[in-house]
């Protein structure tokens, strides 16, 4: 009996051990991964002077993008899952932000939502009107909101690359890729859209490489150096590496970014138009039933003279094989404006009806910020087959 319980004993002893470091060598792991994204690691105040877009890079590391100091900041968030996605809608999240920071919903502007995709937790970035105060918003799965702390984090901002004498207007968007964060946006220059390639890992007080870029604008039926990308994704077609982005007066383009130099002028290739009178807002992809779509939400300011559905803000999901079409360019694909569908492969979410943003939970779900009657709730909603 003695035997059995001394067996016993060290059985347990064991597991503890093999438990013990089995959790080390996984927090060991998470914190490789994030050195290999973040370095020299800051802490304390953020210093963020204008929040702006947010995507998300692995192991919870937020990136934000700081249009009042024309960087990116990235932030380790420490929030890494397991997956607990939003169980019910929020209604009023607007109210709900705007009493947090002590104001009203018409005293705050929200900039953008972003989905944790380690977690299933949504941010939203905000700023409030009075005196320009900077927020980052998170909501639980209970839709249970908390601020994240911007004056004690761990972080590292790198800058976006300007020339002297010149200005970055805007940043568009910022998003992970496999071996860097591109950013995009729109300086004063004669070639004011651009892309910003920051190098992995990104490591505070450095910098990266600037593009510009040219699209043909299948809608104006020219090419055009000032349109800057409203929103964009990483995209890899046959091992070369790419941004594909949209547009105002919506062409959907791709930029080969693969061995380019450093202050390099890109040429587009543009291959879907959309529809002109359409501002593009967010964009993902996902895969379903063997298929690959790209979604983008859009603002239609151009509501009272182009309608289609309900509301100004409306959403498309485009087969991704269009991406490699023959016909691009003056011969890009144009969306049947008056229809729901058409051509085949390209087609409205009516899910995306009122959405001003969206981003992607997983292949089969996403989050909306939707305009219901002038207040903004937060809801999970299925993908199209």
């Amino acid at each position: 009996m003695r035997r059995f319980h001394l067996f016993g004993s060290c059985l347990a002893i064991l597991l503890t051990t093999a438990l013990y470091f089995s959790q080390v060598t996984t927090a060991d792991a998470e914190t490789k991964d994030i050195v290999a994204i973040l370095a020299n690691v800051q802490e304390g105040d953020t210093g963020i002077k204008r929040v702006g877009r947010m995507s998300f890079a692995p192991n919870g590391v937020l990136l934000v993008a700081d249009i009042g100091t024309a960087s990116v900041v990235a932030i380790d968030t420490g929030d890494t899952g397991p997956v607990k996605k939003l169980k019910e809608r929020v209604n009023d999240v607007d109210k709900k932000i705007a009493a947090a920071l002590g104001t009203n919903k018409e005293g705050i502007n929200i900039a953008d939502m972003a989905v944790n995709p380690a977690s299933g937790k949504i941010y939203v970035s905000v700023q409030r009107k009075a005196d320009g105060l900077n927020a980052i918003i998170t909501f639980d799965q209970n839709g249970k909101l908390a601020p994240l702390n911007l004056e004690k984090a761990r972080y590292v901002r790198v800058s976006l690359p300007v020339e002297d004498q010149k200005k970055i207007a805007n940043i568009s968007g910022v998003e992970f890729s496999k071996d860097r964060v591109l950013a995009a946006g729109q300086s004063n220059e004669e070639f004011s859209s651009r892309i910003y390639s920051l190098p992995l890992p990104l490591t505070h007080g450095k910098s990266g490489e600037v593009y510009s870029t040219e699209t043909y604008h299948v809608a104006h039926g020219r090419w055009e150096t000032r349109a800057p990308i409203q929103s964009f994704i990483p995209y890899q077609e046959e091992g070369e590496d790419y941004i594909v982005g949209s547009f105002a007066c919506t062409p959907i383009a791709k930029f080969k970014i693969s061995d380019i130099q450093k202050n390099a002028h890109i040429k587009g290739t543009s291959v879907v138009e959309l529809g002109s009178g359409n501002r593009p807002v967010d964009m993902f992809t996902y895969e379903k039933n063997g298929k690959k779509w790209l979604i983008t939400n859009t603002d239609r300011f151009h509501h009272s003279r182009r309608p289609l559905g309900p509301s100004q803000y409306w959403g498309v999901r485009v087969n991704m094989d269009y991406l490699s079409a023959d016909k691009t360019n003056e011969e890009a694909a144009r969306r049947v404006v008056t229809q729901e569908k058409g051509p085949n492969g390209i087609e409205v979410v009516k899910a995306l009806f009122f959405a001003k943003h969206v981003a992607k939970l997983n292949n089969d779900e996403m989050v909306i910020l939707r305009d219901n009657e002038g207040a903004l709730d937060l809801e999970v909603s299925a993908l199209p087959e």
